[in-house]
């Protein structure tokens, strides 16, 4: 009884966490998938393996020995063993070790008594770490992305294509299927080389991608296409090697009668040196240190004062700020399943004062108030924080760890496609997460103006309510106003956060409360942010 009980609350916890828009995601994704991301299993396959290539322009794939060993005379798979070897990755080995010993000396501080180890019989039980050293498992592609609306980044490299690998556990002698395991390593290339006298082709680059947006193709036909003298593949060069992003589940605690599941996610940002040839761990983007602004006062100010500058204001509010890195730390650890009411677990918690609260905290609601007024007068129009509440969710998802914890399957927002199981598994039907295919909108949008030669609109809304341009084509999806999509609970009066009373449920569906609050009588009508569900009235 106790551990279907504690499936009972994984399931529940699964799906307000991002699972319910499973199907529609599925569609969704299926409508255009060559747009943004080739999620085609086959496809995959023969760019891992380099099976299938002959007779196109590509002549090599993208397994990870070709992106990171390149030099290498063996043309196979590139096994952990070697993998940690190689002298680029002897930092990356040597930084997830550190990690992973400051991960169990935290948890033993927090709760004394805690068992941890790896494997079941433990409290907290451990990524096995011992996978990075096998000879019996890979990290294999599952996907790959066009990020071109991260161009606002890097726009002399008109953004970013991500190769997206997973790790595997192979052993062929065994006879047992490839085991998939919770750790994603990310391979983030500059979508053009950089010419020091020539302005970057970002039209030339959008077009080829656009190009076969609407094929119905599959498998050995849409790879033909891909990998064609005109297609976008030929670009995808491991010569423009920018950075390696890591994520992993550290650890997990599993349900019981008496006690919530939880996985603990640990991302990490790894880049590349030239001159070195190593790869180098390094801040995450916008992932503030929270812990390091609460401890120190003259940083606290430094960033208070910098962020809500004007311009810099303007700029997170588009969702395109870059936070300096001093401000910044070299890890992330994303908590799952997060949910509505669990504050304490989200990276900005802290940072913004409860209002009537004069205790420690980088931004009071009065700082937050009279920089949103200063921007007002200036004439600057803010499209998503209007209120004090909706800069602390801002403020949130900008962080890598924050944005995962919002509408990610688990930890991850693109688990990618399993093409190597003979039956597919969840990740091969749904590959990315609500979030990832609620944002495919905004990117297409921004590939269509590079295409056109007009300037791009490089603005997003929240992580967890994507916005809406134009065609409105996540109206009524799960991504926005659908069924299980996330809300705000209108009060009546004038009460509404301005932020997020637009945040609304299509007829028939009522905002509601979920998980723990609905239990919590003492909070349960306090808590404003919901999901849309059918009305009972």
């Amino acid at each position: 009884m106790a551990l279907l009980a504690g499936m009972a609350r994984i399931v529940a916890a699964l799906i307000g966490y991002g699972l319910m828009g499973a199907a529609t995601l599925a569609t969704d994704a299926d409508s255009h998938p060559q747009a943004l991301a080739i999620t085609d299993p086959a496809v995959l396959r023969a760019l891992d393996l380099e099976d299938g290539l002959a007779g196109t322009a590509l002549r090599e794939g993208f397994g990870l020995r070709r992106v990171l060993a390149p030099m290498a005379d063996s043309h196979a798979p590139l096994m952990n063993d070697e993998l940690f070897r190689l002298p680029s990755m002897t930092g990356v080995r040597a930084a997830l070790d550190r990690a992973f010993a400051h991960y169990v000396e935290q948890a033993r501080a927090d709760r004394p008594g805690l068992t941890i180890g790896i494997g079941g019989g433990h409290d907290l039980q451990l990524f096995d770490r011992a996978v990075l050293a096998s000879n019996h498992a890979r990290f294999v592609l599952a996907g790959l992305v066009n990020r071109m609306d991260r161009a606002f980044v890097s726009p002399a490299a008109c953004g970013e294509i991500r190769l997206i690998y997973r790790l595997t556990r192979i052993d062929d002698a065994s006879g047992r299927p490839p085991e998939r395991l919770p750790m994603t390593l990310n391979v983030v290339l500059d979508g053009v080389a950089a010419h020091a006298n020539a302005a970057p082709d970002c039209a030339g680059l959008a077009s080829r991608w656009l190009a076969i947006a609407d094929q119905a193709d599959r498998g050995p036909a849409l790879l033909s296409k891909l990998a064609s003298r005109d297609g976008p593949l030929v670009l995808v060069a491991p010569a423009n090697l920018n950075r390696i992003e890591l994520n992993l589940q550290i650890g997990h605690v599993a349900g019981t009668a008496s006690r919530d599941f939880r996985a603990d996610y640990l991302m990490k940002v790894f880049r590349f040196d030239a001159a070195r040839r190593a790869f180098v761990e390094s801040p995450l983007e916008n992932q503030i240190d929270r812990a390091r602004l609460l401890a120190d006062a003259g940083l606290a100010r430094d960033f208070r004062e910098w962020l809500l500058r004007p311009d810099h204001l303007a700029a997170f509010d588009r969702g395109t700020v870059l936070i300096p890195l001093r401000f910044l730390a070299t890890s992330a650890l994303a908590a799952t399943p997060a949910g509505f009411g669990r504050s304490g677990r989200q990276p900005a918690f802290g940072l913004v004062a409860p209002a009537g609260d004069g205790g420690a905290a980088v931004f009071k609601p009065a700082d937050v108030t009279a920089a949103l007024e200063e921007a007002a007068r200036q004439g600057i129009v803010l499209g998503n924080i209007r209120s004090v509440a909706g800069f602390e969710r801002r403020l949130n998802d900008i962080t890598c760890a924050g944005c995962h914890q919002t509408r990610g399957i688990g930890g991850f927002h693109f688990p990618g496609v399993d093409w190597m199981r003979a039956a597919p598994s969840n990740e091969t039907v749904v590959p990315a997460s609500p979030h990832f295919v609620g944002d495919q909108v905004r990117r297409r949008d921004i590939l269509a103006a590079f295409g056109a030669g007009r300037p791009p609109d490089f603005s997003r809304g929240f992580s967890s309510r994507p916005q809406l341009r134009g065609n409105r084509e996540l109206a009524g999806t799960s991504y926005s106003d659908g069924w299980g999509a996330h809300c705000y609970i209108l009060h009546p009066g004038n009460d509404n956060d301005p932020s997020f009373r637009s945040w609304t449920c299509a007829q028939g569906l009522a905002c509601q409360a979920v998980g723990r609050v609905r239990l919590d009588r003492e909070r349960f009508g306090k808590e404003r942010m919901g999901m849309c569900f059918v009305s009972s009235e």
